[in-house]
C-alpha cells in the first residue's frame, strides 16, 4: 500500500488535499470523537452533561452569548496558539518540488493550512472558519475577520468579552457552520467552492492525488469528496490516511495509520 501511495504522489501533476478533524491532532489539537474524548478536552462540558454537538449550537449565542463565546472564544485562541506539524509541509514539500498545482479542501475550522503556508486562495473551509465573523442575526451579509481579543475563565467556560457586530451592534459569531444552525452566512465558503471546480475543470485530465487525511465516517462531507474526486477522475488515486476507519476500494489506497505517521512513512519512500 505504502509503495502504491508513493507512485500516486510521483506521478502526480495535481493535488487535492482533503483533511478532517484527524488533521489536527499530531498537532495537538483535541480529538472530539464521541463525548469523552470532547469531555476529556473540555471538562466544564462533562460537568454539564453536554456534548459537542450541544455546546457547538448557535443557541447560545443568542440566549447566553457568554457562555456560546466561551466555547468559541477558548478554541479561538487555541487555534490561533497552535504550531502546524510536520505533515502539512511534507505535503507541500512534494507540491513545490513537483511544480504541481494543488487545492485543499477541509472541513476543520482553524485556518491551520493558512498557517502552514498553503494559498488562501486554494482552500475550502466547508464548514466556515473561526478566524471570520458575521453577525448572529444577521442584520447583513458582512463576514470580517476575526481580530477579537477573547479572554476566557477555563473553570466556567464563559468568556470575558463578547464580540459585536460593526453594523448593528448586536452580538457577533464565528462564521462557522453550527449545529442546528440558522444563520450561517455561506458566502465566504460558496466562493471557495467555485474556485475549486474551476481549478477542477482548468487541471484538465493529468494524473492527481487526492491525499485524504483524518477524515472519519460520523460527518462524511470529505470523504465523500475524495470518493467524488476518485471515480470521477480516470487518472486520480486517493490515499486515505486514517487510524480507525481506513476503508476505501481499490485501486485506491489505505493506510491505517495517523496523518503524521503516514506522510512521514510515504516521504521516506519518496526520497529513496
Amino acid at each position: 500500500m505504502l509503495e502504491r501511495a508513493a507512485e500516486a504522489v510521483r506521478n502526480a501533476e495535481a493535488f487535492v488535499i482533503t483533511a478532517g478533524a484527524g488533521m489536527g491532532v499530531d498537532s495537538g489539537l483535541p480529538d472530539f470523537r464521541g463525548n469523552q474524548g470532547f469531555w476529556q478536552a473540555y471538562p466544564p462540558y462533562a460537568r454539564l452533561g453536554l456534548s459537542f454537538a450541544e455546546a457547538a449550537n448557535p443557541a447560545h449565542f443568542q440566549h447566553d452569548p457568554a457562555f456560546g463565546w466561551g466555547f468559541y472564544g477558548h478554541r479561538t485562541n487555541l487555534y490561533r496558539s497552535t504550531i502546524p506539524h510536520a505533515g502539512f509541509h511534507i505535503i507541500k514539500s512534494w507540491i513545490e518540488r513537483k511544480h504541481a498545482t494543488y487545492f485543499v479542501v477541509t472541513s476543520n475550522v482553524d485556518g491551520q493550512f493558512q498557517k502552514a503556508g498553503y494559498d488562501d486562495d486554494r482552500i475550502v473551509e466547508v464548514h466556515g472558519s473561526i478566524h471570520w465573523l458575521q453577525c448572529l442575526q444577521p442584520c447583513c451579509r458582512a463576514i470580517w475577520p476575526n481580530q477579537e481579543s477573547i479572554p476566557v475563565d477555563d473553570a466556567s467556560m464563559r468568556a470575558d468579552h463578547i464580540p459585536r457586530c460593526p453594523h448593528c451592534g448586536g452580538v457577533s459569531r464565528p462564521n462557522i457552520l453550527m449545529f442546528g444552525d440558522w444563520s450561517w452566512l455561506p458566502e465566504r465558503t460558496e466562493a471557495q467552492e467555485a474556485r475549486f471546480e474551476r481549478f477542477l475543470t482548468e487541471r484538465g485530465d493529468s494524473p492527481m492525488a487526492v491525499i485524504e487525511v483524518g477524515a472519519g465516517t460520523a460527518i462524511p462531507t470529505i470523504r465523500a469528496t475524495s470518493e467524488r474526486l476518485g471515480w470521477r477522475y480516470d487518472r486520480a488515486t486517493v490515499i486515505r490516511i486514517n487510524p480507525r476507519e481506513p476503508e476505501i476500494k481499490p485501486p485506491h489506497v489505505s493506510l491505517a495509520c495517523g496523518a503524521l505517521e503516514g506522510l512521514r512513512c510515504i516521504d521516506a519512500l519518496l526520497s529513496n
